[in-house]
Order: C-alpha cells, then sequence, then structure tokens
C-alpha cells in the first residue's frame, strides 16, 4: 500500500474541506498546527513558518487557528496576507524560512477551504512528512506544554507582495503592444497579476479583481471561461488570461474566444525550450503526443495530479509537464506550478517561435474523445478483472496507434471511467460503449 493511501486527512494536495466542518474546524486545525509544529522543532531551537491565503472568508479563522498551534509548540509564525499559492512558495524560500502553508481550496467555490504544507524548498510536502504530521496530530493532546520564551511569535511580512511581483516581473518577455484581458477570478492574483502583465508593457484590461470573500471562482476565473472569451472576442484584445482562485493555474483565450489549454502549452513550450521530453497525466489528449512526437519529442503519463506529474519530472531530472487545467510546471524556473508565470513563459515561448496562440490552437489537433462513467459493486476487482483487461489489449489492437484506451477507478465514487481516444470519432464511440457494457456486466458477476 503506498503512502499517499494509508493518509487520513492528507489529500493530493493538502487537506480540503467545507470550511467550519471537520476537519476544517477551528479546533482542529489548531491540532494541525500543533502537531506540524511537532515535526518541524523536532531537533530544533527554532523554526519559521510562512503562512498566506486566498481571499475566501473563512481564510482569516483557519490562519488564526493554524498560527495558534504552530506558535504553541515554538514555531514563529510570518503571516503574508492574501498572496497566491506560488507566491507563499517563493516567499518561504526567498526568506529561508523552514515551512510555508497556503489557505486555499484552488479553483473549488467560497464555501470550501484548504490547508497545504511546502517544505523549505518551496516543494510541496513528501508523503512521508504528511505522515509524519498525521501521527503527530494523535499525540497533541498529550504533549508537554511550551511556555515562556519557548513560545512562538507572529509577524507579518509587509513587502511579501512587493517580492513576488519583481520575481515575476524578471521572467517577464517585453509585452509592448498586446492587449491583454486578465481574469483574475476575485481571487488570489487579483492585485498581482494585473501588476505584472502592465508593468511587462501590456495594455490590461482586467476583470474579478473585486473579491468580497464569497465570490472567489464564482462564475469567472480558468473553470468559468465564458465571460472572458465574450470580452476577448467582442473587444480589442489579442488574447485572454484566467487564473483561478489560488493562481497556481492559467489558461489562454485566443484572439477569437478560442480555449487554449494546458496541451497547447505543453506543446508550445516544449518546441521553443527544446525540451527531452515532456510529462503530463493519463488525461492529456493524444493529439499532443501525435505532435510532440513529430517534433522528436517523447510524452510520458502518469496518474491524474500534478503531484504525480511533478514526482516524474523530478525522478527523470526533467523540466517541463502540467495537466489540460493550466497547471503547468516549469520546474528549472520554479519548484511548484505558478500561473502567472505559466502565462508568462508561454507568450515568452510564442515570441521566440514567432506564431500566435490563434495558430498554436489550430495547430494542435485534438483527438475525439469518450468518457463513459459505469458504476460497480467493487471498483478495484474490476480494475484487475482478466477479462476487463484483456478485451482493452484487444481494444488497442483494434486502435493500432490511431487511438488509446484508459480505464480507471475514480477516486471518489463506486465507478470505472471509461476512456477510448481516437481518430475516428464513431470507432471509438462504439468501442467505448462495448467496454462500458463489459465493466457493467462484469460488475454484476462480482457483486
Amino acid at each position: 500500500m503506498s503512502a499517499a493511501s494509508e493518509r487520513k486527512y492528507f489529500g493530493t494536495d493538502g487537506v480540503r474541506a467545507v470550511a467550519g466542518e471537520f476537519p476544517l474546524t477551528a479546533a482542529w486545525v489548531m491540532a494541525l498546527g500543533a502537531a506540524a509544529g511537532e515535526v518541524l522543532m523536532h531537533g530544533r531551537r527554532s523554526a519559521r513558518v510562512v503562512i498566506g491565503k486566498d481571499t475566501r472568508h473563512s481564510g482569516d479563522m483557519l490562519e488564526a487557528a493554524l498560527a495558534a498551534g504552530l506558535t504553541s509548540r515554538g514555531v514563529n509564525v510570518v503571516h503574508v496576507g492574501v498572496l497566491p499559492t506560488p507566491g507563499v512558495s517563493y516567499v518561504t524560500r526567498h526568506l529561508g524560512a523552514d515551512a510555508g502553508v497556503v489557505i486555499s481550496a484552488s479553483h473549488n467555490p467560497y464555501e470550501d477551504n484548504g490547508i497545504k504544507f511546502f517544505g523549505a524548498d518551496g516543494q510541496k510536502l513528501s508523503d512521508a512528512t504528511e505522515l509524519d504530521i498525521e501521527a503527530a496530530l494523535d499525540r497533541v493532546p498529550t504533549l508537554a506544554p511550551v511556555t515562556g520564551v519557548r513560545m512562538g511569535n507572529v509577524t507579518n511580512h509587509t513587502d511579501a507582495e512587493r517580492l513576488y511581483v519583481e520575481y515575476l516581473k524578471s521572467h517577464a518577455p517585453n509585452l509592448r503592444g498586446l492587449r491583454i484581458a486578465l481574469d483574475c477570478a476575485n481571487g488570489a492574483a487579483y492585485r498581482v497579476a494585473p501588476k505584472v502583465f502592465q508593468a511587462a508593457g501590456a495594455d490590461v484590461f482586467a476583470v474579478y479583481t473585486t473579491p468580497d470573500g464569497h465570490n472567489i471562482n464564482r462564475g469567472c476565473g480558468s473553470t468559468h471561461l465564458e465571460h472572458l472569451q465574450t470580452i476577448v472576442r467582442e473587444g480589442p484584445y489579442d488574447l485572454g488570461v484566467a487564473f483561478d482562485g489560488d493562481a497556481d493555474r492559467a489558461l489562454f483565450v485566443d484572439s477569437r474566444g478560442n480555449v487554449v489549454h494546458g496541451d497547447h502549452m505543453l506543446l508550445l513550450n516544449a518546441r521553443a525550450r527544446g525540451e527531452s521530453a515532456v510529462v503530463t497525466t493519463i488525461m492529456a489528449n493524444m493529439g499532443l503526443e501525435v505532435k510532440l512526437r513529430e517534433s522528436g519529442i517523447p510524452l510520458e503519463r502518469t496518474a491524474v495530479g500534478d503531484r504525480y506529474v511533478h514526482e516524474r519530472l523530478h525522478g527523470q531530472h526533467l523540466h517541463l509537464g502540467g495537466e489540460q487545467s493550466g497547471h503547468i510546471l516549469f520546474l528549472d524556473v520554479s519548484p511548484t506550478g505558478d500561473g502567472v508565470l505559466t502565462a508568462l513563459l508561454t507568450l515568452a515561448s510564442l515570441q521566440k517561435l514567432g506564431t500566435t496562440l490563434d495558430s498554436l490552437h489550430d495547430d494542435l489537433v485534438m483527438f475525439p474523445q469518450t468518457l463513459l462513467n459505469v458504476r460497480v459493486g467493487d471498483k478495484k476487482a474490476i480494475a484487475r478483472d482478466d477479462v476487463v483487461q484483456a478485451a482493452v489489449e484487444r481494444a488497442e489492437a483494434r486502435l493500432s496507434g490511431r487511438g488509446r484506451v484508459n480505464l480507471r477507478p475514480s477516486g471518489t465514487e463506486n465507478l470505472i471511467r471509461v476512456m477510448v481516444e481516437g481518430q475516428d470519432s464513431a470507432e471509438i464511440h462504439e468501442i467505448a460503449r462495448e467496454l462500458a457494457a463489459l465493466v457493467e456486466q462484469r460488475g454484476q458477476l462480482g457483486g
């Protein structure tokens, strides 16, 4: 069993839930802070943790509870306020802190929130360290008290945003002459993104820059591109960029209003940067694989989740990877996904190759894809079923390099997701229906 599967509270992207409900209650988060502090202080005389957040109403409560827990174990806390997730990662590294924490639920609605830890290197904590924190949670009620001068303190780093903006500006191409519409999702990038793009010379029109604690991601941001598409298509703009609530991802809209997503960005940046290989997930379109192959660039696939993309990149000493969602990793530039940085580097790659988003969109022809969800009694048993596996092999042989098949259990429901992708739409629909019917049949037999 993997360490990830043993974790009780941490998912692939920290702890996430409805704020105010277990586990994201003030009492539990304070205990989490104490547990994290106990792990950080092990064998040390002092430790320092940076805490940042997005614009959610619940951020203040969770921030205070987490800081109380950390300081109760002797950890010094540095508040940086509202700042994109990658900004917290950057400030953690810049200050030489021992860890960083982001209070955010990314693209989720405002009622949700989450807590995500970074190590001193600005990368997400390892599974092993998260397991250590979970184990320490059980010991919190019995820990010896920390008193007097050994208690931690809290300070506010009022210059954090400026430092992060300067870092982003150092990677920005010259954007003079470009008219760019920005959708800041009423989230953590609402001040940072317009400042950076304007400083780079772009003529910027920014929307969704008035967060009120409740409107983060509401009908806006990278998961709701409709308004940005209309703005760009009907206005005098060359392109649009949308971020999610914590600004660790970005998606583009070309001048015609077409969505330019992570697959497009991986293709462009791989070509412009001369990458030896690209890492993405099983959900990336096969059209990307074909285009990269034409450029002599291999594509490696992982399970869904940027954590797994990061692990493969790091393990293979590669630089570029990501997901269709616009969560792109440039590990030679930053240890974590950064939406504003991704947008800047992608625009730099466009300039280097002398092309446009419109041309990029048209160049990457997406293969038709069919995704069917089949409810079963035991999803793990079906995923291992010999008859189902043999049927998948026959389907892949039938496609003969013109497509691919992927069957995977849902991470949250008793479902098997049957995905078939290929050049012939009618053929992939037929294969998907046949496989779905077999999965349903085998599921009933197994039940």
